[in-house]
């Protein structure tokens, strides 16, 4: 990477403080110059700590993007605000990347990625997930064939008791929902793509508010306001494709349980199946012997990307994002996966709320 970047930050809560500016602070050529919250004491403790000499400070971001000089964004707000903010950001000719999930609705992810298309400017979504090393190895052995074809694999996001108190995540106004589309996106976009498979034909799901109105619960973060609790605190989904391949989708963030795992997959494929549940595992048939392995993943080995042997994780997504536009490629997540995330969230609560299978 030799070209200095010029990136701004919308939203600069905790996402942003936690995986964007960390992250972005790593790579050399990167110049931090614009920070925007309607806050505006967030935007500028975020400028003196990440910023570039001379990083302005907003509170709205249409005047943000009036400068010319600013080549990316970066989209950090609640999920309600997603679609406006990066349609605006894209119309301006900036390039975005967007916090997970795409849109509050799917509707809206549909007129970001239309909007990418007729703009010519990149567009990606934040399922920083995909970078881990353990998603790396996997996404490099479906890509082999090594599973052969993967007609079944469950998506896990499970929480026993791990509700966010803070900010507006039991808001579903401001979000959309709970932890399906919180943290059941992350599971649900990793399970696609090992599949590489993004035509859903029916969805049927449940959704429930059954732990979320007690008082003084326990919770890793804290007891909960019930009266503030107005998204699902769990929510399941099938979804068969159209290749007739079902996933099963589990999401809960208080869920009385000890199966617990977030933002992992397992796969069941005609050659061989894989699972990420305490590691790397692939298990199959060989000389009519069954077998289980654990791959190693601190040995070194072949990494699906490039480079992807150092840093944090969202180190290597921000590199990858920003490779993506000097070589003028796809970004690793494209909007057009992201969308499809989209759709089946939506459908599974839509079916919740109906009783009904959605057909897509």
């Amino acid at each position: 990477m030799s070209k200095t970047h010029r990136i701004a930050i919308i939203g600069c809560g905790g996402i942003a403080n936690g995986k964007h500016l960390p992250s972005l602070t790593t790579i050399k050529n990167v110049q931090i110059v614009a920070f925007c919250d309607i806050e505006e004491h967030r935007a500028q403790e975020a400028a003196a700590k990440y910023g570039a000499e001379g990083a302005r400070v907003y509170t709205d971001y249409t005047e943000l993007l009036k400068d010319e000089t600013i080549e990316i964004v970066h989209v950090c707000t609640p999920n309600d605000s997603h679609a406006v903010i990066a349609i605006a950001a894209l119309e301006a000719g900036k390039h975005v990347m967007c916090e997970k999930p795409m849109a509050k609705t799917a509707a809206d992810a549909k007129l970001m990625m239309e909007t990418a298309r007729r703009t010519g400017k990149k567009l990606t979504i934040g399922y920083n997930n995909r970078f881990r090393p353990d998603s790396q190895q996997l996404k490099k052995i479906c890509a082999n064939g090594e599973l052969g074809e993967v007609y079944y694999a469950k998506a896990h996001a499970i929480r026993r008791r791990a509700v966010p108190t803070w900010g507006v995540f039991l808001d579903e106004e401001k979000q959309g929902g709970g932890p399906l589309i919180d943290i059941g996106t992350h599971a649900l976009d990793l399970t696609l793509w090992m599949m590489d498979n993004y035509k859903p034909k029916v969805v049927l799901g449940t959704a429930y508010h059954k732990l979320s109105q007690r008082e003084n619960a326990a919770n890793a973060w804290g007891p909960w306001d019930p009266a503030k609790f107005t998204v699902e605190d769990s929510a399941f989904g099938m979804i068969v494709m159209e290749n007739g391949a079902t996933i099963s989708l589990e999401s809960s963030w208080a869920l009385n349980t000890l199966d617990i795992d977030e933002a992992k997959c397992s796969l069941s494929g005609t050659e061989g199946g894989a699972d990420m549940k305490g590691g790397l595992r692939i298990n199959g048939e060989n000389h009519s012997r069954l077998y289980t392995t654990d791959i190693e993943l601190k040995s070194g080995g072949v990494a699906f990307f490039d480079g992807a042997d150092s840093g944090r994780d969202s180190d290597l997504e921000m590199r990858m994002w920003l490779k993506a536009i000097e070589d003028d490629t796809d970004p690793v997540v494209t909007p057009e996966q992201a969308y499809v995330v989209s759709q089946i969230l939506e459908a599974i609560y839509e079916s919740a709320r109906t009783g009904k299978a959605v057909y897509l």
